[in-house]
């Protein structure tokens, strides 16, 4: 029996002739991830093991970007850890206030993940690396810790979804909404320690930034990974960000799959995901009557520069209803500066709204954005559960960057044609 993408790159990073889906293996790997929430737990465990060195600091990365700016002390005393960590193993890739991105926007526009690689992060959206033709998971800061140390970690190898796209998208419709209507068609635990491993004709409909969206958000439907195919656009985006050799592995004809799904991209319409689960879609169409008190776009799975020019295509001349807070967040300092560059703080400044610094922030309830008991948010980001942007009795709607914007200039849930006049 043939073997998944995510099967072949597991068993070549063991060093077997192949693998198999529930089989236990040890795997070297390309690539360690901390933040400035997980990784201070990891180093407390890497001292508290006794460990004195790292297995090789080139493929540690540290990135400051939940509570930076430092929301408050203890924000502040984490990130001292890890400067100090980061010092005394003199860590290339060490990322602060100034240089830090939002980590999973920042690690593939940085090239320190590529196609074939093997990557673990103590933050669950590091599944994000997949849109690379990468296998990428999150893990907890003990396992961190020790990978840190032994530059390897062990996984149970995952059986696979097959998600075979066809078609082209619709005006306004991007890999966010392709992601939601997948979750609302099998849930969250709809791919529970399964692989999504993404191909077919349609693969070319979608973007890099469509598919760093896509693979971000697997775990929101239980995945242990999602992974692309690579094909040319993967190449193309890998031109100039890598300059070591890497190695795609594409998927055998025989390979097994515990179930294929067929998604026709042509069908998917602009989606929202309701409170509090995003396995809630609706279509955006269906909104209307949902008032709305704050829109967030940014994070790690709408922060790209693709996202920043959706928003700005809409709130370009308009400006958000009267009494709503807009939130906007470029991923990276590049991102932040091709906006300026372009016009698009300008346009987000002028239409009413702020534009931060990178952060994840609001997304996970930590600041730039909290809501209090009673309001509702339309937010880009990835995950809509009780409380996490704030208050218990908060709302949280998830959706695409167009939907968004037109949201914040309507006051409700809309779809960007009704802004837009189409």
């Amino acid at each position: 029996m043939g073997m998944t993408m995510t099967q072949k790159i597991l068993a070549a990073h063991a060093g077997l002739k192949s693998v198999t889906a529930g089989q236990l293996i040890k795997a070297k790997l390309d690539l360690v991830l901390g933040n400035d929430i997980t990784a201070p737990v990891a180093i407390n465990e890497f001292d508290k093991a006794g460990f004195d060195k790292v297995a090789c600091g080139a493929r540690i990365t540290l990135v400051m970007d939940h509570f930076t700016p430092n929301r408050d002390i203890k924000a502040a005393e984490n990130c001292k850890k890890c400067r100090s960590f980061a010092k005394r193993f003199d860590l290339e890739h060490f990322y602060d206030v100034g240089e830090m991105g939002i980590e999973h926007a920042l690690i593939p526009e940085k090239g320190l993940i590529a196609p074939g690689e093997a990557a673990i992060g103590a933050d669950s959206h590091t599944c994000t690396y997949g849109a690379l033709g990468a296998f990428s998971t999150g893990v907890g800061s003990t396992d961190m810790a020790a990978a840190m140390a032994t530059g390897e970690t062990w996984f149970k190898v995952p059986s696979a979804i097959k998600v075979n796209l066809t078609g082209k998208k619709g005006k306004w419709v991007s890999g966010k909404d392709v992601i939601l209507h997948l979750i609302g068609m099998i849930g969250v635990d709809g791919a529970l320690y399964q692989s999504l491993e993404f191909s077919g004709e349609g693969l070319s409909d979608l973007t890099m930034s469509d598919r760093l969206t896509i693979s971000n958000m697997a775990i929101e439907a239980g995945a242990k990974n999602g992974i692309f195919a690579v094909d040319d656009i993967t190449h193309k985006y890998m031109e100039g960000r890598c300059d070591r050799s890497w190695k795609a592995f594409d998927a055998d004809s025989d390979a097994e799959y515990a179930r294929v799904i067929n998604l026709d991209l042509s069908k998917i319409p602009c989606t929202v995901a309701w409170p509090h689960l995003p396995e809630k879609t609706h279509p955006a169409t269906e909104g209307s009557d949902i008032e709305i008190d704050q829109v967030v776009i940014g994070s790690c799975t709408n922060g790209n520069i693709e996202d920043m020019a959706a928003a700005a295509e809409i709130l370009k001349g308009r400006h958000i209803k009267k009494g709503l807070r807009g939130i906007i967040i470029p991923a990276t300092p590049k991102i932040y500066m091709e906006c300026i560059e372009r016009g698009y703080t300008r346009i987000f400044v002028e239409a009413g709204c702020i534009v931060s610094t990178p952060t994840c922030g609001p997304c996970l309830g930590g600041h730039m954005g909290i809501l209090c008991a009673g309001e509702k948010a339309v937010s880009t980001t990835n995950r809509n559960f009780v409380g996490r942007m704030g208050h218990v009795q908060s709302e949280i709607y998830l959706a695409s960057p167009a939907v968004a914007a037109a949201s914040a200039i309507t006051g409700h849930i809309s779809h960007p044609k009704e802004v837009m006049g189409e």
